[in-house]
């Protein structure tokens, strides 16, 4: 979040600008944008707040929101009510009865966070008792940054209140050095393969591969068993060190299922052709997403990330265009 800039207003009192980070789904961003861009248009002149969405074809977006503290406040209630919007919908085709509450996941420079929980936790569970809401600060760091995912949830009243409280501490408590931003990592092109040889997936239409075809053929020689330190002259042009090394992906919670498979069916598939052990944390309270622990020789570890990537190919085909997934 940036320093706030104050500016005197016409009726006296203080107008403060501020900047608002919130982390989503590609689903979430696709409401969010609408038709055409129609909903985040009227989110704009409605509120009179800057709304940026981060480009890139990630799992998860940016959505940036800057303006007067009235102006945020009026574009956040206007993306909670959307957001409620679009559970109601998916209730009316659901047996469930009862209504799962919005959920908004703030992303805020680790410095500013021991206010937001407050001595003993106790600012953290005043805005729970006075809001209705449920908030949650995660323990960890956002990779590669300094920020750390604040999830709120509740009704849409609850959360608008809920936020109006974050930013007042947040004004009052400045983060203090420099804050480096999250930037979610974008995803990478779902390969397929097929007859022993590599496709990359662009659009509708699989494009054979050399590069990873040499690579698919190389981990189909090895098994799990082979001894360390084993070369493997066949293939030059590839790096032939076999030293054990980790990877670690991270994969939100409600995409971890399509990678398992039922019974473990897929999970098991992935680590037999590709060689590599591959370990799924649990699911920790209050995070949204899993970490995923390959290890193996580097061409076990790159196999493994293809044949996840694989996995995530409709999904993925999603994410690349977000306006097919507003609801009418």
């Amino acid at each position: 979040m940036e320093p706030p800039k104050v500016q005197q207003s016409g009726e006296g009192g203080l107008n403060v600008t501020l900047t608002i980070r919130l982390l989503m789904h590609g689903k979430e961003v696709g409401s969010i944008i609408g038709k055409k861009g129609e909903t985040v248009k009227k989110m704009r002149e409605e509120s009179g707040a800057r709304i940026n969405i981060s480009e890139g074809n990630c799992p998860e977006r940016i959505v940036t929101i800057t303006g007067p503290t009235d102006a945020i406040f009026k574009a956040f209630a206007m993306i909670a009510y959307k957001f409620e919007e679009d559970i109601i919908n998916s209730m009316s085709n659901s047996p469930a009865t009862s209504k799962p509450p919005v959920t908004l996941r703030l992303v805020v420079p680790a410095s500013q966070c021991g206010s937001l929980i407050g001595k003993g936790g106790s600012k953290i569970k005043e805005m729970r008792e006075s809001t209705g809401a449920q908030v949650q600060v995660a323990g960890d760091m956002l990779p590669n940054s300094t920020e750390r995912a604040v999830t709120i949830s509740g009704a849409p009243e609850a959360i608008i209140q809920c936020v109006k409280q974050i930013c007042v501490v947040m004004l009052e408590s400045p983060p203090k050095g420099a804050t480096i931003p999250y930037r979610p990592k974008p995803a990478s092109t779902p390969v397929i393969f097929s007859g022993g040889q590599a496709y990359t997936i662009q659009g509708q239409y699989a494009i054979p591969h050399p590069d990873l075809t040499k690579l698919h053929q190389l981990a189909m020689q090895q098994t799990p068993f082979t001894p360390l330190g084993q070369t493997t002259p066949a293939f030059p042009g590839l790096d032939a060190s076999n030293q054990a090394s980790t990877h670690e992906l991270t994969i939100p919670n409600d995409l971890i299922g399509c990678i398992i498979g039922r019974q473990g069916t897929k999970i098991n598939e992935i680590r037999q052709m590709s060689g590599a052990q591959i370990k799924i944390a649990n699911a920790m309270e209050g995070s949204s997403e899993r970490q995923i622990t390959i290890t193996g020789t580097p061409a076990n570890i790159s196999l493994a990330q293809y044949l996840i990537n694989a996995r995530f190919r409709d999904v993925a085909a999603m994410w690349n265009d977000p306006s097919s997934m507003t609801t009418s």
